[in-house]
């Protein structure tokens, strides 16, 4: 797993994006909507799946020649640039005695994932299955001889969970041709990339997708150097398993069904696309038997609410180690989430995104009828959901149904009496009962000090350059290369004054200069964009101070008047503080 391929990809300004529209098709018949649908239907309704990489980096665990080898378990061929002899010889040593595909199955099925990924074929080269392609196989190089994946392939029938493969299509560090278009560092790396995709990648495609039975999910990793003609040699081989789901990153312009942000989560999630964050639990993906920088439960639980809150599906990773047991740490945590869906579940699989666009406490799903309210922080006396207009027949606790919670309107709110201490120590949820179809006035509104914060996140973007852009540093307006381009914000101001106008921005060096107007009500201030060190050290600089005397919505806007670099400013946010 990285995305490090994309770096060369990057502006300097914004995060790129890599997939092109296109429809799927088989021969000439392209996909209707509809068909896509119901291909879909079972991942949109499972929400949660187990990642797991596993391959022979598991031997080393982040070390080599007796040095920690910084970076992610999986990548330490590459990045101690071990030769691909001494890398293969690795396998002597690749035995997992303990590996028990109805464990490691049951234990996904009990977390209440509904589906596991695992790698088949990882950068380093080495299969999880028995190839004919290549003896760099675990039956054919390793004392262990036994095909991992056919054993979990009859674990996940048997438990009902679906079962996807990952495989490294573009980059191998042991085949010649596969490390051309990047991570060379061995002579028995070179050759001819095409004739590696005709011969080695292909022909394991092929393999994985004939000999395992039903297969949900192809998930490809990365699309360095894939050209067209490349990606078209790989393609077509999918019409072997009709249905399956593919993700964005085959490369050659070919679109897949999903895209896969990779440790984050998008703020405002993937408009208009299937989307699913791939995570893990501690900092590596493949086994280091050195990190143990565990996230906690609760997190992972909040990271599955907020992302399945925005229309998401969460992959977590484990990383079984080179005997064949997954981490006490990783089950123990697996354990936990599972009980907050025995207890939860309602409000996860097969739910909607949130109508709402923030939500002071937390998150909020979605189903005909009904809103879940997932609160993170739990509130002294009452909870407030703002600016919802539908009315309200009845609240309660989902974990205890029984549990009525009085529920009143109060202005543009309602608050729902709750308990005085959470009912549950990660993540309670509360359900109210709505009449139609949700409404939801998402204005942003003043905190109880009277500050409004407008965040990036929150922006409507006027315009085709700007965008919403988050991840690596990075939560702003970036792509703003047209000075036609212009943000705006609503608001609902209740407690009118005089307020002190902030802007917060990044701008690389030599790239300021910008000139720009903030209006506000009947107000106008003028502002200069000054270089910052880079497009992720935002400052925050006073524009001066603005009377909005009337109570009500507003609207703030933002718009260039002269842009003489190669973009105006990554936007970050515009605070409005009283002034007595």
């Amino acid at each position: 797993m990285s995305w490090v391929f994309l770096i060369a990809q990057i502006a300097a300004f914004g995060c790129a994006s890599t997939h092109v529209a296109e429809g799927r098709s088989k021969g000439a018949q392209v996909e209707t909507k509809e068909q896509r649908d119901a291909r879909m239907a079972w991942w949109r309704e499972a929400k949660f799946g187990m990642f797991i990489h596993w391959g022979v980096y598991s031997v080393p665990a982040g070390t080599w020649n007796g040095e920690r080898i910084g970076g992610i378990g999986e990548w330490i061929m590459n990045r101690a640039k071990i030769p691909v002899k001494d890398y293969a010889a690795l396998t002597a040593r690749f035995n997992p005695v303990t590996f028990d595909a109805d464990e490691w199955v049951r234990l996904a099925r009990d977390a209440g994932m509904k589906y596991i990924v695992i790698t088949s074929k990882h950068h380093d080269g080495f299969a999880m299955f028995h190839s004919k392609a290549s003896a760099f196989n675990i039956v054919d190089a390793t004392p262990f001889g036994r095909d991992p994946l056919a054993e979990l392939s009859k674990a996940c029938r048997k438990h009902g969970l679906k079962l996807g493969f990952y495989y490294s299509q573009a980059q191998d560090w042991h085949h010649p041709g596969g490390a051309a278009a990047g991570g060379h560092w061995d002579s028995l790396q070179d050759g001819d990339m095409g004739q590696y995709i005709r011969t080695v990648a292909a022909e394991q495609v092929r393999e994985i997708l004939s000999n395992y039975g039903r297969i949900a999910v192809l998930w490809w990793d990365t699309p360095v150097g894939m050209s067209r003609e490349y990606a078209e040699l790989l393609a077509p081989l999918l019409d072997l398993q009709p249905g399956i789901i593919t993700n964005n990153r085959l490369g050659g312009g070919f679109a897949g069904d999903t895209e896969t942000p990779e440790q984050f989560i998008p703020a405002t999630g993937i408009a208009g696309r299937d989307w699913e964050t791939c995570m893990t639990m501690n900092d590596t993906w493949g086994f280091k038997s050195y990190d143990h920088n565990w996230k906690s439960t609760t997190s992972l639980i909040q990271n599955l609410v907020d992302i399945v809150s925005k229309g998401g599906n969460y992959l977590l990773n484990v990383s079984p180690t080179a005997e064949g047991t997954i981490p006490r740490p990783s089950i123990a945590r697996l354990s936990e989430i599972g009980m907050w869906l025995k207890a939860n579940g309602e409000a996860i699989y097969g739910s909607q995104a949130s109508p709402f666009r923030r939500l002071p406490w937390g998150r909020c799903t979605a189903k005909p009828g009904r809103l879940y309210l997932h609160v993170f922080e739990w509130p002294d006396g009452s909870l407030p959901v703002p600016g919802l207009r539908n009315t309200v027949k009845q609240a309660w606790l989902l974990a205890s149904p029984d549990t009525a919670l009085p529920i009143r309107k109060d202005g543009d709110s309602y608050l729902i009496d709750v308990p005085s201490q959470a009912p549950d120590r990660m993540i309670s949820v509360i359900v109210l009962e709505i009449q139609g179809e949700p409404d939801v006035d998402n204005a942003i509104r003043q905190a109880a000090d009277g500050t409004v914060l407008l965040q990036a996140t929150d922006a409507t973007v006027h315009g085709k350059s700007a965008r919403y852009e988050t991840g690596g540093g990075k939560d702003n307006i970036g792509y703003w290369t047209d000075p036609k381009d212009w943000v705006s914000w609503e608001f609902a101001l209740g407690k009118p004054g005089m307020f002190t106008v902030h802007i917060t921005y990044a701008c690389d060096p030599g790239t300021g200069g910008s000139e720009y107007i903030l209006t506000v009500g009947d107000h106008e201030l003028s502002g200069k964009i000054e270089g910052t060190s880079s497009w992720t050290d935002f400052v925050t600089k006073e524009l001066g101070r603005v009377n909005l005397a009337a109570a009500g919505h507003q609207t703030l806007s933002v718009k260039p008047n002269t842009m003489p670099g190669s973009a105006v400013m990554n936007l970050k946010s515009v605070t409005l503080t009283p002034k007595p």
